[in-house]
This record gives structure tokens, sequence and C-alpha cells, in this order.
């Protein structure tokens, strides 16, 4: 396979591919080219002051006291100053909804745990936990079937 990659800031964007055949890289590619926004970072603000966070270092977005945070890769946390469902709608494909108030990106999904009380809880490569709704499991459940 040939790859050439043409950068020109003056020129319309477009990604066009020839492949032999249809595979699982050719959905991937799909995906990740139409979820493509034209941005990969979102501001953050944390007591250091506003950062640029990329959505490839956030773990998972929560809501807590009616406030957006995102947890980086590290356990950090930081002050979104938008709604959830607005951010959610910026995220690239790798994110989904685990429950009312959260939202993962997969990509640092170490396992899914059953917890103490009968739920399920996502635990994430850095060692933190969110739990997941049963709604949310159920279509999760879902999407592994299929991969």
């Amino acid at each position: 396979m040939k790859f050439k990659l043409n950068i020109d800031k003056n020129a319309d964007e477009y990604v066009e591919a020839t492949l032999k055949t249809h595979s699982d890289f050719t959905d991937r590619l799909e995906e990740l080219v139409s979820e493509y926004n034209g941005s990969d970072k979102i501001t953050a603000y944390s007591d250091g002051g506003i950062i640029s966070l990329t959505f490839a270092n956030i773990e998972y977005i929560t809501v807590i006291d009616s406030k957006t945070y995102a947890f980086d890769v590290k356990g950090r946390q930081y002050l979104i100053k938008s709604r959830l469902y607005e951010v959610e709608n910026i995220l690239p494909a790798s994110f989904f909804r685990i429950n009312k108030s959260s939202v993962a990106n997969r990509t640092h999904i170490e396992k899914y745990s059953a917890a103490f009380s009968g739920g399920i809880d996502v635990v994430f490569k850095s060692g933190n936990k969110e739990y997941v709704s049963r709604r949310c499991f159920a279509q999760i459940k879902k999407e592994l079937k299929m991969r």
C-alpha cells in the first residue's frame, strides 16, 4: 500500500483512497475521516490557567455539580466551560456515552469490571473508574459483539 499526504493551506480539504477490497481498515478510515471536524483540541481550565487539551489525552468527560470536567491520562482534572452535549458534538468517534453524565474515550479503557453494587464500572489505564449505566452498557455490548 502506498500513502501520500499533501499539506496546502490554500487548497480545499478532501480525502481520497483507492483500495482493492473493503475491510475493517476501510470502515475505520471512513469513520475517522467523516468524524473529523477540523479540530483535535478543546479549551480547558485548571488551577494553573487555560490550556488546549487534545482529545487523544482525555480519558473521560463528566458532569460534577453542574460543571463539565475532563480527566486526562495522568488523572488530572480540567474544567470545560461548555455543557456536555456541546462537547459531545465536537468529540471524535472514539468517545461514547457511558452514563447520563459521562462520555469515555474507548482508546483509554483498560477493562470493564463488575462493581460491588452489581453494576459495571469502566476502568481506565490510569486507574480511574467511572460507572456504566445499564442502558449504556447494553449499547456497548452490542458494539463489542459487532467488532
